[in-house]
């Protein structure tokens, strides 16, 4: 909606990533794991970053840039939702939830 992108919007994201995290289990370090700020970063540059049309875009530019910037991910699940969407009826948010994997997705 054009007033939307006047105004700004509000996002609720969400994010999962799977790697094998045996080696930070033992070790009790960062470094053998992704640090959640990394995460958030990403979250944060896109979704304050160039306007998209679709929740969809957002949710995969998420992905796709995790993947791309931490092997250790082998999968990755990102969720994106507006809160107080202009819809009749008992609604809190609407949103798109997205499942990338490496080995599908690692041309990206």
């Amino acid at each position: 909606m054009p007033e939307e992108r006047k105004l700004g919007q509000k996002f609720l994201v969400d994010v999962d990533a799977w790697m094998d995290l045996q080696a930070a289990g033992r070790s009790d370090c960062l470094s053998d794991t992704i640090s959640y700020t990394d995460i958030y970063r990403i979250v944060k540059e896109i979704v304050e970053g160039p306007p998209q049309n679709l929740l969809e875009s957002v949710a995969q530019l998420i992905a796709s840039t995790s993947l791309t910037k931490h092997s250790r991910i082998s999968a990755i699940r990102v969720k994106v939702g507006k809160p107080h969407v202009a819809v009749q009826g008992p609604v809190d948010y609407l949103g798109v939830e997205i499942l990338r994997y490496r080995s599908v997705d690692a041309q990206i």
